[in-house]
């Protein structure tokens, strides 16, 4: 398929757009990609040059159907389906890592120091930010973005546009994902959540012996101090825990998903 700008057919032209529906939606769900911090430019750029590398190497089947405006558009949506199911995998990993933080800030006391996450715009507690962005920053530096970049290129090995087929153990793994989001985050934060527990226990037994003492007051400083060492002690399990975890995901992403969603 030749890619002349000047020389397309309409049938190149949809097909191009049929795959760049895909690779829009994939990179667009990317971590990093996927936020505010990059402009909107640079995404449509990098979707595009993308495409038009991948392009020559996909073979767009059913030719006549792209002509009907309802086989147009049941193609896009399938292409759009595949680049929501890859991302989603990834997003609930982040989301976990993110909740982790919520469930931190909460047990020291921080849930009213709380600012606008400029990626979703929504509030969140400084501990929940400050995990993410440790998480992400992890991704990157672990190559945890090349798993993308291989999805991408498997995908349109495994699945050509609109061959998508969902299958029934699709919603099984979604419901997997999402159980293991949770896990993540009660793991990451297990740590603080413990010694903030253990600090309670002792304070409440200590305001029993010596009702005298108001340890209201001195709680707050003692919770949010033992919290926050031990979220710094806990930072050294992060690393080799999220590589793990990232590899897994990439892997479960490759070889598990796009079987579920292709032929």
């Amino acid at each position: 398929m030749s890619v002349s700008l000047l020389n397309w057919s309409l049938f190149q032209f949809q097909a191009f757009v049929i795959v760049l529906i895909r690779v829009a939606s994939i990179l667009f769900l990317m971590p990093l990609l996927g936020t505010r911090y990059v402009p909107l430019l640079v995404k449509v750029g990098l979707a595009l040059v993308c495409s038009l590398i991948i392009l020559p190497l996909v073979a767009v089947e059913v030719q006549g159907a792209l002509f009907e405006p309802a086989g147009f558009v049941f193609y896009l949506l399938a292409e759009l389906m595949i680049g929501l199911s890859l991302g989603l995998s990834i997003k609930l990993i982040f989301s976990g890592i993110q909740l982790a933080g919520e469930f931190i800030g909460y047990q020291m006391g921080l849930a009213m120091a709380s600012l606008v996450d400029p990626q979703s715009g929504v509030n969140t507690t400084v501990v929940a930010e400050f995990n993410y962005l440790a998480g992400l920053l992890l991704f990157l530096s672990l190559d945890g973005h090349h798993w993308f970049f291989r999805a991408l290129v498997e995908s349109f090995r495994e699945i050509v546009p609109g061959g998508m087929q969902l299958k029934s153990g699709l919603y099984l793994y979604f419901l997997q994902v999402s159980g293991k989001m949770f896990v993540v985050a009660v793991k990451l934060a297990a740590p603080v959540t413990a010694i903030v527990l253990f600090s309670q226990i002792a304070l409440g037994l200590t305001a029993r012996m010596v009702p005298q003492i108001n340890l209201l007051m001195a709680s707050f400083p003692l919770t949010i101090g033992l919290g926050l060492l031990f979220w710094m002690f806990s930072l050294d399990l992060f690393a080799p825990y999220l590589q793990s975890l990232f590899d897994e995901a990439g892997r479960e992403m490759v070889h598990t998903l796009l079987p579920l969603i292709g032929r």
